[in-house]
């Protein structure tokens, strides 16, 4: 769509069409950086090669400064020729460009630029992705919206709960306006990011106009094409015509019935496949030179081959739908135990006067108004200790270095109806008893409601895994959480008859497992023995912890 078009259709710009009959030329709209709030009507600036015209106001809407006491600043417009001039306001006002006739700048190249139609009679609007919400996230679920379509939107307004990798997190809305168009409603799964969900507007009489409204999926192809010289494209086509058709085809369908030969395929489909357990030797593929694409093995799998490959016959089954946190957790474990040389060292640690201390501590915590203290919570206190004597089990390899953490960041395993979650305990080492056990039981209650935020799980450097407390298992060996190079598993108390302090006498005690999973590139042996070495002074000296 043309500058002259889009300025023809938009209500706000109605009448400037001549304006733009000068050579390049360009439209400025000022926008606060402080509110983000949209500019008062008339404020529009027009620019071109060497001359400027003004329609409307002569004043920035946010900073009220005139318009000829405006700082220049000449900027680069993606390979534009010709001398282009900008003003930007003494205040920090941001600007918001829309390139005229003959230029090849695509709204994707400017970052503040707002998002138009492409489509005639449709007015300005604004597209929004899905964001990505955490450090792993590449695609995520709509669990419900909050605003439905038409609800009047303003900044730092919830519209939906998106379901990460991680969690389910609120999205916030950062421009004032009215949601126009819900394109994926509530339940909606598997939505990449940076895929458009909604759209909003800035008129509430411009909502019945997105009524059918679909997101164009070609805008990033613009800005190529003109970028690219005629004579190039010539030979390509040449080479396209040269080899004829029947020669690609005819070695393709020799090569995909030997077994040994190599099975070419999209990521996607290969993800796909691998998920659902289907070989790629059985699925035609449909892309250039047989390549197997995500459709073709989606096809093979709504016409039964799921069935064919996982189910005997007489056999009934439920297939239950994996979320978004099974998913993620499922490929991160897998290339753990693939990528990171594990190695296990085991101690058991007396807890006897671990035990007796917390119930010392107790009362003092319940007459305070404060929360009990766990096992787990002086497990937490003791690691996190040991971290600070031994720094070296506090570090992730990174390939050309291994980076050694001066905060130590616990984190601990949460195990829920939606699934495993590890939020974390920061500066654990410099944070008292009771402090731990209150962030504790806030951060599992909020796993429990799945109401986790980025900031609750993201940058821990050790983790803990408990099953000994809640399931009674004595001692087992967990799966390192990347890129962390060590967790601690910890196994139930039992009694155990011990000799006593004279010959011939015995006595009870009660005895912890803890196991210790390592990355042998981090992590060597005696530097492991040496953590829980120090571990288990703390464990079994428990007052040590509160100096």
């Amino acid at each position: 769509m043309s500058s002259a078009q889009l300025v023809r259709h938009s209500r706000k710009l109605r009448g400037l069409y001549n304006a733009l009959d000068s050579e390049r030329s360009g439209i400025v709209r000022y926008f606060s950086a402080a509110s983000g709030s949209l500019p008062t009507k008339g404020n529009v600036l027009l620019v071109s090669a060497g001359v400027e015209k003004r329609i409307g106001g002569a004043r920035c809407p946010q900073c009220q400064q005139p318009g000829k006491e405006l700082e220049r600043s000449k900027v680069s417009l993606g390979g534009l020729n010709g001398s282009y001039i900008l003003k930007t306001s003494p205040r920090n006002c941001m600007l918001n460009i829309i390139i005229g006739p003959n230029s090849s700048l695509s709204c994707g190249q400017v970052a503040s630029a707002r998002s138009f139609s492409t489509s005639t009679g449709l007015p300005p609007h604004q597209e929004i992705g899905m964001p990505s919400l955490s450090p792993t996230m590449t695609e995520g679920n709509i669990a419900r919206w909050l605003k439905k379509e038409g609800d009047k939107v303003s900044p730092g307004e919830v519209l939906c709960e998106v379901e990460t990798d991680k969690a389910t997190v609120e999205m916030e809305c950062m421009e004032e306006g009215y949601l126009a168009k819900i394109i994926h409603g509530d339940g909606a799964k598997e939505i990449k990011v940076g895929e458009i969900i909604a759209v909003t507007v800035e008129e509430e009489g411009d909502i019945e106009k997105f009524k059918d409204y679909k997101p164009s999926t070609s805008a990033s192809a613009a800005p190529v094409a003109p970028s690219e010289p005629t004579e190039p494209t010539e030979p390509k086509v040449e080479e396209k015509e040269i080899p004829k058709a029947p020669e690609p085809k005819a070695p393709k369908t020799k090569e995909a019935s030997r077994p040994g030969d190599r099975i070419f395929s999209s990521p996607l489909a290969r993800k796909l496949a691998e998920d659902n357990n289907v070989p790629l030797s059985s699925v035609k593929g449909t892309g250039p030179d047989g390549r197997i694409l995500k459709a073709d093995v989606e096809d093979y799998l709504a016409k039964g081959g799921r069935k064919e490959a996982l189910v005997a016959p007489g056999l009934s089954y439920t297939d239950v739908p994996n979320t978004q946190i099974r998913k993620v957790t499922a490929n991160r474990l897998l290339s753990s135990k693939q990528t990171i040389p594990h190695y296990y060292l085991t101690v058991d640690t007396r807890v006897d006067n671990l035990i007796k201390l917390r119930g010392e501590l107790n009362p003092v915590q319940e007459s305070s108004g404060g929360k009990k203290i766990s096992i787990n919570d002086l497990v937490i206190k003791a690691a996190a200790l040991a971290l600070r004597k031994v720094p070296q089990c506090n570090s992730s390899w990174m390939n050309d270095f291994i980076r050694q953490y001066h905060n130590v960041n616990i984190n601990i395993a949460v195990q829920t109806e939606h699934g495993l979650f590890v939020p974390v305990i920061r500066d654990a080492d410099k944070k008292g008893l009771g402090a731990i056990a209150e962030e504790v039981k806030q951060l599992a209650q909020r796993s429990r409601d799945n109401s986790l935020k980025p900031e609750d799980y993201e940058g821990g450097t050790f983790t803990i895994s408990n099953l000994g407390g809640p399931f009674g298992i004595k001692q087992f060996c967990a799966i390192i959480n990347p890129p962390q190079s060590a967790i601690l598993a910890i196994g139930s108390a039992e009694q155990r008859v011990i000799p006593g302090s004279t010959n011939g006498q015995y006595e009870f005690g009660s005895f912890m497992s803890a196991t210790m999973s390592c990355d042998h590139r981090v992590i060597d042996g005696a530097i492991g023995a040496e953590f829980l070495k120090a571990f288990k002074g703390y464990i079994e000296n428990p007052t040590s912890m509160l100096l």
